[in-house]
């Protein structure tokens, strides 16, 4: 018999995915989303009868504490991110920080007895060493790294404090199906992708030596999904990468080469606020406490994302039609 799950942003890119995957394990879950990032068409391939959306903000503890009965994990991923903190820092704070906080009371206070906080490689900072291990120091160079550092903080002293038990996740970037381009939480490589496949520039923003470490999504989601599934993770803080960095000049070559178009335009952009320079991570600790290894490479996740856009709907124009260029610039549209 499959258990009663509960996932905070479950409609979201990453949680879609996490969603999909519990169903798939037999599990019922319940999906927490605002659908401020998040889209009901993520779900939609999801098996209905196993799985419910409820609408709601995770700070609205009313709606939320009813939802926790009978749950054995909370995966919470809702938040608000890195280019929604440079324009409006105390919403995403809010939000990414204070929002955990009256979150795990909630789930404390509900007897769930599993909360898996979903943080982020950008607590780090830019690397000091590399690989990055979870023992790297984290200096945050944008509010949203600061909101996801308050929020482990935050799961780990629960498990100290009341004997909770919490893992904490540091995902590093995630591409895939279901990515986002649009508004400001438009990424790097569905950005490429879709400018590329339109016949449009990839910008690249400052000279493009910065460098990031790129999980495909269904790894990235399986790691997580361990990390509620795994006695053994309770009160660690655990990495899931890659393991190998690559420059963004390099990625841009490696989405023409996948679209057939290496001759793909390429203009390097004003540097944007914040940007960390060098992601790369260790994940030594997600292998042996969860049995985690990536299992797509790069390449193979590029061509999987060209697949995936290719039998959309909509043309590579028609989903650029939200994109903003300088997504951290609220009034500015592509």
């Amino acid at each position: 018999m499959g258990e009663r799950v509960l996932v905070t942003g479950g409609a979201g890119f990453i949680g879609s995915e996490l969603v999909s995957q519990l169903v798939g394990l037999g599990h019922e879950v319940v999906v927490v989303d605002n659908l401020v990032n998040g889209k009901r068409a993520n779900l939609v391939d999801t098996d209905s009868a196993t799985c419910k959306l409820v609408v709601a903000d995770i700070r609205d503890q009313q709606t939320i504490a009813p939802l926790m009965r009978g749950v054995s994990v909370v995966y919470h991923l809702a938040c608000l991110g890195v280019r929604n903190s440079l324009h409006n820092p105390m919403e995403n704070h809010d939000v990414n920080a204070t929002g955990t906080l009256r979150l795990l009371d909630t789930a404390r206070h509900a007897g769930v007895p599993r909360f898996v906080y979903v943080s982020s490689s950008e607590v780090y900072g830019t690397a000091r060493w590399a690989p990055m291990t979870e023992e790297h120091p984290t200096f945050p160079m944008t509010v949203y790294g600061g909101g996801k550092l308050a929020g482990e903080c935050y799961a780990r002293a629960y498990h100290e404090s009341y004997g909770y038990p919490t893992v904490v996740v540091r995902p590093f970037n995630s591409f895939g199906p279901r990515s986002h381009h649009e508004g400001d939480s438009g990424e790097v490589i569905p950005k490429f992708m879709l400018r590329a496949m339109a016949g449009k520039p990839m910008v690249i923003f400052g000279d493009g030596s910065q460098t990031r470490d790129f999980t495909f999504v269904a790894d990235t989601a399986r790691g997580i999904l361990l990390a509620g599934m795994t006695d053994a993770a309770v009160g660690h803080t655990i990495n899931l990468g890659q393991g190998s960095e690559v420059t963004i000049n390099t990625l841009a070559g490696k989405v023409a080469a996948v679209l057939g178009v290496p001759g793909a335009a390429i203009i390097h952009d004003e540097p944007r606020p914040g940007d960390v320079l060098r992601l790369i991570a260790d994940s030594s600790v997600a292998r042996d406490v969860l049995g985690f290894s990536p299992s797509v490479s790069l390449e193979n996740g590029l061509r999987q994302l060209h697949q995936w856009y290719l039998a959309s709907d909509m043309s590579a124009d028609q989903l650029l039609t939200d994109e903003r260029v300088h997504n951290w610039k609220v009034e500015q549209a592509a």
